[in-house]
């Protein structure tokens, strides 16, 4: 009963990580690090993802209400929200209107490619803040499976180094090598399966806001375009 509780205790997951070799330890402890940053990074982008959102269709409500462009346009510069990535669209199409509207001769078309490419400039930023962190979790979903393979082929090769110097090999003398080898890879697939579902989760959210933002940009095109040509007649 003894014997059976030491190799119990011999075979527990600690006594496995512990009793690894240095480079299987140095993997393992790669990875559990990616997989420490790629969680904090997943509730980070689902926390903004959800702001995003939420922001977006409350502008949405306050532009589509029949307010006043110029006095949206004032209420959004007095308490701008940084999560709003529509309302800063709106900010940099309405304020290159206003100015280019206020210089004398300006041919309409000509405002209405300055408002254009002023919302192009502000859609890209918006962009860029919903792809931040996907690269690093495409990396540890592509990369984490391969680290802990390579941890667990150099296990299995030490393993079978050490049997070479035992005279007869048992399940015993094998399996606790293994063991050890096999949970770099176990380790390696707990940090790549939470990052891959996560990147293609932002990924897919982060193209629906943007294709809203290109839909805005080009209601908001529209109106400023009657808006100019009404006034120009």
């Amino acid at each position: 009963m003894e014997a059976t509780a030491n190799a119990v205790d011999h075979m527990s997951m600690w006594s496995l990580i512990s009793n690894a070799s240095l480079v299987v330890q140095l993997v393992m402890l790669t990875l559990v690090a990616a997989s420490v940053v790629s969680w904090i990074m997943i509730f980070q982008r689902s926390t903004m993802l959800r702001a995003a959102k939420k922001s977006l269709e409350v502008f949405e409500e306050r532009f589509w209400s029949g307010i006043d462009l110029s006095k949206l346009y004032r209420q959004a510069g007095s308490n701008p929200d940084p999560d709003c990535g529509v309302e800063q669209i709106f900010r940099a199409g309405f304020k290159e209107f206003s100015r280019l509207r206020q210089q004398p001769g300006v041919d309409p078309d000509a405002v209405m490619d300055g408002v254009a490419r002023a919302m192009r400039v502000a859609i890209s930023r918006e962009e860029e803040k919903l792809e931040q962190s996907l690269p690093f979790l495409a990396t540890v979903g592509s990369t984490s499976p391969y680290i802990g393979l390579f941890g667990t082929v150099w296990g299995i090769m030490n393993s079978f180094r050490g049997l070479a110097q035992v005279q007869q090999a048992t399940l015993a003398t094998v399996a606790p090598g293994i063991a050890e080898a096999l949970i770099a890879t176990a380790i390696g697939l707990f940090a790549a399966i939470p990052a891959v579902i996560a990147y293609n989760r932002f990924s897919a959210q982060g193209d629906r806001l943007i294709g809203r933002y290109y839909t805005f940009a080009d209601e908001f095109q529209a109106i400023l375009h009657r808006k100019v040509h009404t006034s120009e007649d």
